[in-house]
């Protein structure tokens, strides 16, 4: 088995794919053999290497190959068989053979595909590190949250007996050559491969996500979602990587003024979003990045002198319990002792004020409909508890 997967997720255009070759490319230069995988359908990993990339891993250079995941290369080489056996299960239902062509993809094939090649290189044990080039952030949460709606698609689309349909596939399969028993034992297998790897993706001792950011309003804030949910389910986040920081000698165009004003306002903000995680950042690099050198050069920069395949960080700093229709809310604050201190809730986001410090969390969206009636702070942890309640009128919930 590898030893590590690494996943880089991050809003659209910050520079996620950049991050993942460059880390891919330290591993790699540091003695460890590494897979770096795209499952964005939108690929920009060739573009980051500049070089062609096909749907196979190929060879870089010496301990590293990269690979962009095709759906339809993907369908066609393993499960030639449940393409069949669905075509035939859309003809049946009346979609036209078009339509019934494109279906034959199934909601959530695109990550699937990525997910089972991800198993197929974990468990050969041919690579010490896979490095995942993932989708933007909501796509990501899809990708991750794929194994337990692939379980239920499958039970309400073919919610027949095991036994029946093997038998009823096998006789339709002596009379008319369609492999309704394969495919349906095939559509098995993706299920039991998609629980496979979704077991050692979270496993925090096996694999990490890092998330990558600019220092922009819109982006932090996506950034602080996708964190808020990769923790509700169970997903290590081992750092943060801060992208494109422009350099403080740029303050001497009058026209970046404003911009490093704000770039600082925000750096701030993400250390107070993100502790404990460890927080790295990449400089503008003041020009297009691809290519092995100028890759390189980002990943001695961003690494300096830690093993980019090392885990940084993978205690919990975020979780949701449920207790009679109460739901606590656990937030990890190790560096805060104030024993006074307010938590407010304003529709998805809870506020916490210690001293002149506020930090802002964003609530799963289910506990905006919710009130928030107590909180504790005991050993480095901040505990709330939500009530299925309203508030008062005009009166924002508070505990102390």
């Amino acid at each position: 088995m590898a030893k590590r997967i690494i996943l880089f997720t991050g809003k659209g255009g910050v520079g996620k794919t950049t991050c993942a070759a460059a880390t891919a490319l330290k591993a790699a230069e540091s003695g460890y053999k590494t897979l770096v995988m795209s499952s964005d359908p939108a690929h920009s990993l060739a573009d980051a290497f500049d070089r062609p990339l096909g749907p196979e891993p190929e060879e870089i250079q010496p301990n590293l190959h990269a690979q962009e995941v095709d759906l339809y290369y993907s369908m066609k080489k393993y499960w030639g068989n449940m393409r069949e056996l669905l075509l035939l299960v859309f003809k049946w239902q009346g979609v036209n053979e078009i339509a019934a062509e494109e279906l034959a993809a199934i909601p959530g094939m695109g990550e699937a595909s990525a997910l089972l090649w991800l198993d197929l290189f974990f468990h050969s044990g041919e690579y010490d590190l896979i490095v995942v080039d993932s989708a933007p952030t909501g796509e990501t949460l899809t990708f991750l949250t794929l194994p337990q709606a692939t379980e239920w698609w499958l039970t309400k689309a073919f919610p027949f007996q095991k036994l029946a349909f093997q038998t009823v596939g096998y006789a339709v399969r002596k009379t008319t050559g369609i492999p309704l028993d394969k495919g349906y034992m095939e559509l098995r297998t993706l299920f039991e491969k998609l629980r496979a790897i979704h077991a050692a993706l979270s496993n925090p001792d096996i694999s990490s996500v890092r998330l990558v950011m600019n220092p922009e309003k819109m982006v932090v804030q996506e950034a602080r979602r996708a964190y808020t949910y990769l923790q509700l389910y169970g997903y290590g986040v081992d750092s943060v990587i801060v992208n494109r920081i422009l350099p403080p000698e740029a303050a001497s165009d009058p026209g970046w003024q404003k911009y490093l004003e704000a770039q600082a306002g925000y750096l701030e903000e993400i250390e107070s979003s993100f502790t404990p995680l460890p927080i790295l950042r990449v400089p503008h690099m003041r020009r297009e990045v691809f290519g092995l050198p100028l890759l390189s050069e980002i990943g001695r920069g961003l690494y300096e002198d830690r093993d980019p395949a090392g885990i940084f960080y993978k205690e919990p700093t975020y979780r949701v319990t449920a207790e009679g229709g109460i739901y606590f809310l656990d937030i990890r604050l190790p560096f805060v002792k104030e024993k006074n201190f307010t938590v407010n809730q304003f529709g998805d986001q809870l506020v916490i004020q210690i001293q002149n410090q506020r930090r802002n969390y964003l609530l799963p969206t289910f506990l905006t409909y919710y009130r928030l009636a107590a909180s504790t702070l005991k050993n480095g942890w901040l505990r709330v508890r939500f009530e299925p309640a309203e508030p008062s009128p005009g009166e924002p919930p508070q505990a102390r």
